[in-house]
């Protein structure tokens, strides 16, 4: 299985270097000279790191197979990902979105959704949570409101302050509609 680790953003310079959102914990084991990537789309690969820098909070790398600008133009948006052989299968300190994926969200005993996605984000994660009428809850990914992930069971259990379902429902459904100004 592969877990996707960055998505590539826009070039940097002209020799061919991009900007990247880095979606890993281990960006300076992850992003090394000589790493290959699996692309998606498949076209755009596979890519091998030639250079990887910092410029202030933003990762800028280099690969072997881009020496131009405007190649470095058709990889935006391209998701970069790694094999999953190459992980740490016993790190308890976070779970991959594969393992997320399809889980039953739970409030106490009672299932209000499924996880559809994990959004990261510089600060925290976001669980998003689809309920039963097709909504998608954003949920902070941290341990007061995420306490237990039971993946040999299913399911995560939620403990949501008050208001943050009725919250995500009344902007979804406020999204649609109009005053007529």
């Amino acid at each position: 299985m592969q877990v996707q680790v960055a998505r590539i953003g826009k070039p940097h310079g002209i020799r061919g270097e991009v900007t990247v959102q880095v979606l890993t914990d281990a960006p300076d084991e992850r992003f090394v000279r000589g790493t290959e990537f699996v692309v998606e789309p498949a076209k755009a690969g596979p890519l091998t790191i030639k250079s990887a820098r910092w410029n202030k909070d933003i990762l800028l790398l280099g690969f072997e197979e881009v020496a131009t600008r405007n190649q470095a133009e058709e990889l935006r948006g391209a998701k970069l990902f790694i094999e999953t052989e190459e992980l740490d299968e016993d790190d308890d300190e976070g779970w991959y979105e594969h393992e997320l994926l399809g889980l039953d969200a739970r409030v106490g005993s009672q299932t209000v959704g499924k996880v559809a996605a994990l959004n990261t984000m510089p600060v925290q994660d976001l669980l998003v949570i689809e309920d039963a009428a097709g909504r998608e809850i954003l949920v902070p990914f941290v341990e007061e409101i995420v306490p237990e992930v039971n993946l040999e069971e299913g399911y995560v259990l939620l403990t949501p302050p008050a208001g943050l379902f009725e919250l995500n429902a009344d902007d979804a459904e406020g999204a649609g509609s109009s005053n007529g100004d």
